[in-house]
């Protein structure tokens, strides 16, 4: 055997060893394929790093940039909760739904945009919940690729396929031409994850925290605007789901004050209120003009997302000349580039006296705006301590929803009619997001998961170094031969196979072009229609399920899901089994030999 292929190979048994194992950090893993590939010469240094322009990575890099910026101003909101007014805290009614919503759509569009929008729709409704996204996200992902089997366009895998086949000779694939199978077995990989998804996949907990479930709530003082959505409220009942964190504890209207608790009294402008809220909903009713800045604070700035500012957390530590003054004679409420937002003081409750004029002692946490100078300053003093140095990163710019929806909008359509491929798409899509304010350059740069990157690229390069050595033809050959002297049937059902089986670790787009020809002479040498194994081959390349290398979005919802490489072939092995199976079996049938 050639002494390339053998090197690959060994590098290969390796890479899947460690990937599988996880005693190596994935991202690691990757690296270090790109590093034993160059040192033991199997690729040259610019073929070991092409994956770091390869489109895959990019395009993959740019969707995490655009998914934030839908989620950083609350674009999905509508349908999240809409989503989870539907499925009333079931995560079996979110799988379903899900799994209907996503199919179909994956079916007509890039299934890649369609998973990033789903993702943070069902990340947020398992926040909502207290729900495992582990359980949810990798069914996401295999649902999408096996409604991409049911049209031409649902894949960039099937195109591939249909062109390289008229390239040899051959009709085009049809554009509903996949569907008389493609969705059957759609549908039957639905109901197989919808009863043994939850019992197959971990619950593992989410990277993502519980963050709606346990937000720091910040005290503060409002005065309310005429035009506000909280005049003619009755705050006992409490305010609008716009700000649901929200609860008010009292209302100083002239010299009165009421408890909202004991007095029959609605909202009225200029009333001011005590509250407690969490950092986003405080920030939306400053930035929406329903309430002004709370009145230890004079109001410097028009909106808490200015470019210009950032929001933080400070501390007051032992030994800050601050314990002892009172929060309306900090020196902070009367700096030209500062305003105080909020202070949080844990297990506490206030009256409106003791807020007026709250006493700093040490714990004690303000949320402040601040422009750079001041921000510079406060790091220099020992009066505080910066806990966050970002605050700004977790709270929902609402102002850009509109803005962001009609970006991610014009990236599907776009991509959807060919007008552009998802690498452009993707990046005009992540560009647009930053230059127009939706998310910051920083929280963009933040959004993109390295790891999965490189993952990506070193998969991309022992692919490349797979082909460069011979090593596939080698794997594809051998594979084949067990088959010698079978029917047209057992070989297509092997050709589905191994198509599926080089998927999981070359790309599919790779691996379609690679065995179209060869299923083609395979087929003119049984003297048979080769348009079974054409198909075959269509349904065989997106059968790659039980590895998170195999798909993209199976890369997406790594991530997010907090998986481990185990992880995707507990429910990854039974979806290669239905597809390939039932494409084996039905394939002769809708296209005869």
């Amino acid at each position: 055997m050639n002494p390339d292929v053998i090197i690959v190979s060994i590098i290969l048994l390796v890479a899947v060893v460690l990937l599988v194992s996880e005693k190596l950090p994935v991202d690691l893993t990757g690296l270090g394929i790109v590093v034993v590939l160059m040192v033991a010469g199997q690729l040259t240094p610019v073929q070991a790093v092409a994956g770091f322009a390869n489109p895959a990575p990019l395009a993959v890099g740019a969707l995490f940039v655009v998914s934030r910026g839908l989620v950083r101003t609350g674009a999905l909101n509508f349908i999240t909760r809409t989503t989870i007014k539907f499925t009333a805290g079931s995560r079996k009614r979110l799988l379903f739904v899900s799994l209907i919503l996503v199919g179909t759509l994956s079916a007509f569009l890039n299934n890649t945009p369609v998973v990033i929008l789903f993702m943070s729709i069902i990340i947020a409704a398992c926040s909502r919940f207290g729900f495992a996204p582990s359980k949810l996200l990798i069914p996401l992902s295999y649902i999408s690729i096996l409604a991409g089997t049911c049209t031409l366009i649902g894949t960039s895998t099937n195109i591939l396929v249909s062109d390289t086949a008229l390239s040899l000779g051959a009709a085009p694939i049809g554009m509903f031409e996949l569907s008389v199978l493609g969705v059957p077995i759609a549908i039957a990989g639905a109901v197989f994850m919808y009863f043994f998804a939850d019992y197959l996949l971990p619950e593992h907990a989410s990277p993502f925290g519980d963050s709606d479930n346990k937000a720091e709530l910040y005290l503060s003082e409002l005065k309310i605007y005429p035009d506000s959505l909280l005049v003619g409220v009755n705050p006992a009942e409490g305010v609008p789901n716009k700000y649901e964190s929200l609860k008010i504890y009292e209302v100083f209207r002239g010299e009165n004050i009421y408890d909202v608790n004991q007095d029959q009294i609605t909202l009225q402008a200029d009333d001011r209120i005590l509250v407690k809220g969490s950092a986003d909903d405080l920030t939306s009713i400053l930035e929406n003009k329903d309430a002004g800045t709370p009145s230890c604070s004079e109001p410097h700035f028009d909106c808490p997302h200015l470019s210009d500012t950032q929001l933080v957390e400070l501390l007051i530590p032992s030994g800050s000349g601050v314990r002892g003054v009172t929060l309306n004679n900090l020196y902070l409420t009367d700096d030209l580039e500062a305003s105080v937002i909020g202070l949080l003081r844990r297990h506490s409750h206030y009256s409106w006296r003791e807020a007026h004029s709250m006493v700093l002692r040490v714990g004690d946490v303000l949320l402040v705006q601040l422009k750079p100078h001041a921000f510079e300053r406060i790091r220099k003093e020992e009066d505080f301590i910066i806990l966050n140095d970002d605050v700004v990163q977790d709270l929902v710019n609402r102002r850009r929803a509109p803005m962001a929806i009609g970006i991610f909008l014009l990236m599907i359509a776009a991509v959807a009619s060919g007008l552009t491929n998802i690498l452009i798409g993707a990046f005009a899509g992540a560009f647009a997001m930053i230059i127009t304010g939706c998310l910051s350059l920083r929280e963009a740069y933040r959004s993109v998961d390295v790891k999965i990157l490189m993952l990506i690229i070193g998969t991309i390069a022992l692919g490349l170094a797979m082909q460069k050595s011979g090593a596939d033809m080698v794997y594809a050959k051998a594979f084949l031969g067990l088959f010698a002297g079978a029917g047209p049937q057992v070989i297509l059902a092997g050709f589905i196979v191994l198509t599926s089986l080089l998927s999981h670790f070359l790309s599919n787009n790779s691996t379609a072009v690679l065995l179209v020809p060869v299923g083609m002479a395979t087929a003119a040498a049984l003297g048979v229609d080769p348009r079974p194994f054409i198909i075959g081959i269509a349904f065989g390349a997106s059968a790659c399920f039980a590895t998170p290398i195999g798909y993209q979005t199976n890369l997406i919802v790594y991530g997010p899901g907090g998986y481990t490489f185990l992880d995707f072939l507990r429910l990854g092995l039974p979806m290669v089994i239905i597809s390939c199976g039932a494409a084996s079996l039905f394939i002769p049938t809708f296209w005869p030999f």
